[in-house]
């Protein structure tokens, strides 16, 4: 029995070796590598790893337009998180009063997380064009003047005041229907007599969700803030495709400047420095909720 119980217990770890060798690799140890060089003198084309301290972090907090990148973010971060969650509430919402066709709605909400950022960015800078005076207004502006709201067309990201805005529009269309089908499925697992016992006591309908249903799909808010903001810190692709750094650096975001920095300027070690960066703030998101799950486990 023992030998048997031996046997499994290394053909297990034989099992589990390769893929914990990998990430062990691939994973940390160019973690490892990335920040060793963030402390190093590679900026140039070819490697110089000459420890310089901090050098580089003061470089990059010291550089306006890095600064500029990290302003963006926190804007791009509250509108994309805070219109994801509260439009992908609404919508799982509307689908829990047991519409009609609700299976047809729910997969029109659910389709733009079919599509990559590249694709949404495509199709964004289509919708957002603001035309010009020869070909006149052309999207979301020929939409408004159609509708009488004429007032309302913008440049959009071609407008240095509003750029990012136009950004975290188009990632909120993308990924209001994920949130959507996380708060159904909390809805759904909340039992009707909760409902009706509050609907006895004489709340409205507004004070259910407010008092009953919101504070149960607690957990859910947490996971998807956390899954929206990890998405946010690391945004790049629906730039590049979308608006590029934008007029006036209105559109950049940290990893679009890191990729500049790195593999246009050979500026390797700051470009490191940026990656070491998004790390840090990604782990202060991460750890809690990780916190989080292991004391409710630990709970339960």
């Amino acid at each position: 029995m023992r030998r048997r119980i031996k046997r499994e217990t290394l053909l297990s770890i034989i099992l589990v070796l390769p893929s914990a060798l990998a990430i062990l690799v691939f994973v940390y140890g160019f973690i490892g590598l990335t920040a060793y060089v963030s402390f190093s003198n590679w900026n140039k084309l070819f490697p110089d790893y000459t420890f310089v301290g901090a050098t580089n972090y003061l470089r990059l907090f010291q550089n306006p337009r890095f600064v500029i990148t990290l302003r963006n973010l926190g804007v791009f971060t509250g509108l994309f998180v805070g219109g994801s969650l509260i439009l992908g509430f609404l919508l799982a919402v509307l689908l829990d009063r047991r519409i009609k066709a609700e299976g047809l709605f729910r997969t029109i909400y659910l389709y733009p997380l079919a599509l990559s950022f590249i694709v949404t960015g495509v199709v964004w800078r289509w919708l957002l064009n603001p035309g010009s005076p020869q070909m006149g207004s052309t999207g979301i502006n020929l939409l408004l003047e159609m509708m009488g709201l004429g007032f309302l067309k913008s440049g959009w990201y071609t407008d240095p005041r509003i750029g990012i805005i136009a950004v975290a529009i188009a990632a909120v269309w993308q990924m209001s229907g994920y949130v959507m089908a996380m708060y159904l499925a909390g809805l759904r697992g909340i039992p009707e007599e909760l409902r009706e016992a509050a609907r006895v006591d004489g709340a409205s309908e507004l004070q259910i969700y407010r008092f009953v249903v919101l504070p149960l799909l607690r957990p859910i808010t947490f996971g998807a803030l956390i899954v929206l903001g990890h998405i946010s810190l690391k945004i790049y692709d629906l730039v590049v495709a979308m608006t590029g750094p934008g007029p006036g650096y209105s559109c950049d975001v940290p990893a679009y400047f890191m990729w500049e920095l790195t593999f246009r300027a050979n500026r390797f070690a700051q470009g490191a420095g940026i990656a070491v960066i998004l790390l840090v703030i990604v782990s202060l998101l991460i750890i809690p909720y990780l916190r989080y799950s292991l004391r409710r486990e630990v709970e339960a």
